[in-house]
């Protein structure tokens, strides 16, 4: 999406922004202040290289203090400590927008990741990312397969879906191979490649649904929920 084209139209009438990030951070550059972006919400999970727990939250820097979050807690208390009744005395700053106590497991769980990220550069990951997810999309056009993603790279993110035949029952099979999909109705197989992973893991993952088909291995598989 054209996040700062939405941006610009919705200030343009007044109205704020709220940006999911959640399939984009950690595999596209988003910066949020360039952007001009009310807020980004999203979470670890998948790019970031975290676990369950740890979401996270901007406000853009004049608006923290104007705004009153609806839902809050003792953290965002200008005196969390003194565990004091009544009405929260709101800070200022990012924690106006916290509330309950914090995952801390959680949260160290997920520093490694997001170092690694930073050491590897996220341009350098989106470079790679695009060479993957073309790499996916013409093996899949090569076999005749429908594609659910933009040519222009621009236009996509690091998730690609191909529409291939019995897409579900070759998702079943494929979790007694050597990669991993997941399958989305109306989408098709889901291939998620991250800077970890090789140009010819993308070509064996596609020779794996072709061998899948070509060998009829989907059929022991023929009582998949969801038909294909």
């Amino acid at each position: 999406m054209d996040a700062q084209a939405i941006i610009e139209r919705a200030h343009r009438v007044g109205a704020h922004v709220i940006l999911d990030v959640f399939q984009a951070a950690g595999t596209i550059p988003i910066d949020v202040r360039s952007l001009g972006a009310d807020f980004a919400v999203g979470g670890v999970l998948k790019w970031l290289c975290g676990g369950p727990g740890v979401g996270y939250l901007y406000v853009r820097e004049d608006l923290r203090a104007k705004l009153r979050p609806a839902l809050t807690g003792w953290i965002a208390h200008r005196r969390p400590f003194g565990f004091e009744s009544g009405a929260i005395d709101s800070r200022e700053d990012s924690f106006r927008y916290l509330n309950g106590t914090p995952h801390i497991p959680a949260l160290y769980a997920c520093q490694p990741g997001l170092e690694i990220l930073n050491a590897v550069g996220i341009e350098a990951i989106r470079a790679k990312s695009v060479r993957m997810t073309t790499r996916l999309l013409e093996g899949a056009k090569s076999h005749g397969w429908r594609v659910k993603h933009a040519g222009n790279p621009t236009e996509r993110a690091g998730t690609v879906s191909i529409d291939c035949p019995h897409a579900t029952r070759c998702v079943a099979n494929c979790w007694s191979g050597k990669s991993w999909w997941t399958f989305r109705p109306k989408a098709g197989v889901r291939f998620s490649p991250h800077f970890y992973n090789r140009l010819e893991e993308c070509d064996f993952a596609i020779e794996q649904v072709d061998d899948i088909l070509r060998t009829h291995a989907w059929e022991k598989h023929a009582t998949a929920a969801t038909p294909a």
